[in-house]
């Protein structure tokens, strides 16, 4: 089973390389869409699969740090980087090229992860983000799935060091280190033998109705 939580963010950026001329040679922006859906095979004490209140939290903090913010590749030119770290408080530089596809491949990828390092206390079961979809126009969408995580062609220049934000960003995000932590997580889970605790940690659920 599914459920899709939607949100909304506002930036810039250029697409370097593609067919369209305005795309690749100008600073332009979108106020841009993006749809989470969320899966599991059974449902919460509260008859949910996932609480929407609790997009509130790191999920909506790390989609809120690329709002009405530049967003570049890192290999643009060292004259273009210095120019929007001067000129923008607000940036994100990115190790891919910031299209439709390379954000929500880059986005499933974080908000998945998000997820997996999330402790959940009302019965949840085991949650995973089933794809993404980012909308740049009211015609038209990339859409990431799960398996796309897994495909080497398509994750070749996204991973969790893919992102970095200003620090104009990072003093206005409730958890500044909110990257770091994940990073941590997963490198410690990938060489431990009993798993880390998990960084992130859901509210208390009310207990309102004996189960």
């Amino acid at each position: 089973m599914q459920i899709r939580r939607t949100f909304h963010f506002c930036a810039s950026h250029i697409v370097r390389n593609c067919t369209s001329k305005r795309c690749a040679s100008s600073i332009h922006g979108h106020n841009y869409t993006l749809e989470v859906f969320v899966e599991a095979h059974k449902l919460d004490h509260a008859g949910m699969i996932l609480d929407f209140g609790l997009f509130k939290n790191e999920i909506a903090s790390f989609i809120d740090a690329f709002d009405h913010a530049h967003h570049f590749w890192d290999r643009e030119s060292p004259e273009f980087q210095d120019f929007i770290a001067t000129t923008c408080t607000r940036h994100v530089k990115l190790g891919f090229n910031p299209s439709a596809e390379g954000y929500a491949l880059m986005f499933h990828l974080f908000l998945d992860a998000i997820v997996r390092a999330t402790e959940f206390h009302n019965g949840e079961a085991p949650l995973s983000v089933s794809a993404v979809r980012v909308h740049e126009t009211n015609y038209g969408y990339a859409q990431s799935f799960k398996a796309d995580l897994q495909n080497p062609d398509l994750m070749r220049s996204i991973s969790l060091e893919s992102v970095c934000f200003s620090p104009g960003i990072l003093e206005e995000m409730p958890n500044p280190a909110l990257i770091d932590q994940l990073k941590q997580y997963y490198y410690l889970l990938a060489c431990a033998i009993i798993p880390p605790k998990k960084p992130f940690s859901s509210p208390p659920p009310l207990q309102q109705i004996p189960l």
